[in-house]
């Protein structure tokens, strides 16, 4: 390959790699704002006041961008006896979610997350009760399925060990029939009227990590090396000759 082959060559991959570079950085700039706008809109809801949660004839539309985190409520009977546990770990350390079914006065039933018992506890102690056997009320924040298990460890439904809110997979195993493809993240209020010994609610983590402005930069300043790279290339330091 000639000399000027050579330098062509160099000289498109610099202009390819540099429009790559702010390519990505262009685009984690834009992550930003929409990370931004689902921080704010998630903050809206959770802070909103409770609005119905959404009925049997809706669970179609349910979406997590539109739905997700919504502060809602929902009425019903518990079921009792139906109790799943999934293993947490929470700010008070680990243990399990209490997820019991709610059957809904328009025929469906509702997944709710009750709240925090500690590993202290033997998994075949039974929680405290879920209120009453009559009509209850649940507030809380509605949560999307999640399906599957965690990262490093899958459900087991037929050994009764859970690591995820597996909406679908837990109303399976429970035979709970019609379920929403949502859990409602119970409120702290709600799990302390059922007495001392209830699972702890309002435990819900909202953590949404913004770090595509560093992102940015990074890519940014990358880019800006390979112009910086090429004069460097083309315009040595000339050397001093000792005297």
């Amino acid at each position: 390959m000639t000399s000027t082959a050579r330098k062509v060559t160099a000289g498109t991959a610099a202009i390819l790699g540099f429009c790559g570079l702010l390519a990505l950085g262009t685009w984690q700039l834009e992550r930003r704002i929409w990370k931004l706008d689902l921080i704010a809109r998630v903050e809206q809801r959770v802070h909103a006041s409770p609005s119905a949660a959404p009925p049997l004839a809706e669970w179609p539309l349910v979406k997590s961008a539109s739905h997700e985190y919504r502060h809602v409520r929902a009425s019903g009977v518990f079921l009792t006896g139906l109790d799943t546990r999934v293993q947490a770990l929470t700010e008070l350390g680990a243990g399990f979610w209490v997820m019991t079914p709610l059957q809904l006065t328009d025929g469906g039933v509702v997944l709710v997350n009750r709240g925090f018992v500690p590993a202290e506890e033997s998994p075949h102690t039974a929680p405290a009760p879920a209120q009453s056997a009559g009509p209850s009320t649940v507030t809380g924040l509605l949560r999307m399925s999640e399906p599957g298990g965690t990262l490093l460890r899958r459900n087991d439904p037929a050994a009764d060990r859970w690591y995820s809110r597996d909406v679908q997979a837990i109303a399976a195993t429970r035979r709970l029939g019609t379920v929403a493809p949502y859990f409602i993240d119970a409120d702290r209020s709600v799990s302390a009227r059922a007495g001392a010994d209830a699972p702890i609610g309002g435990l819900t983590v909202i953590d949404f990590p913004n770090n595509h402005l560093i992102y940015a930069i990074t890519w940014y300043t990358l880019a800006l090396m390979i112009p910086v790279a090429i004069w460097l290339a083309f315009h040595p330091r000339q050397r001093t000759e000792p005297v």
